[in-house]
């Protein structure tokens, strides 16, 4: 019997923290965040309308999409040859929502900061 790692076991166990700051990484992208705000404008969208919004090759935005509803953000449904991409939990616009409030009073320290561009 082969004691070989499964494709998608973690050789280490990441922390909390670690876990925690990969999932505000799946936040950072503003392509992400855009998708995300939009969704929570219209409820539901297709790829196809995303795309179109977003003016951003389908596969980028499918890219995207796919990250997103891995870390549990986004979910979607089938409706005949579509699909259709929802936010998963209304705790994401509680989310974006806080980070924004907090945005407001933090906006120049954080187009200042040279470390998170790095």
């Amino acid at each position: 019997m082969s004691t070989a790692p499964l494709p998608f076991t973690l050789t280490d166990a990441p922390t909390r923290t670690d876990l925690l700051g990969k999932y505000f990484r799946g936040l950072g992208d503003p392509t992400r965040l855009r998708i995300l705000r939009l969704l929570d404008e219209d409820g539901e969208l297709a790829v196809g309308e995303l795309v179109q919004r977003l003016g951003m090759p389908q596969a980028t935005v499918s890219t995207h999409l796919a990250c997103l509803r891995w870390c549990g953000f986004v979910e979607t449904r089938r409706a005949q040859r579509s699909v259709i991409y929802r936010l998963a939990d209304p705790r994401v616009r509680e989310l974006i929502s806080i980070a924004d409030s907090l945005l407001d009073d933090n906006a120049d320290h954080v187009a200042c900061c040279q470390t998170i561009d790095r």
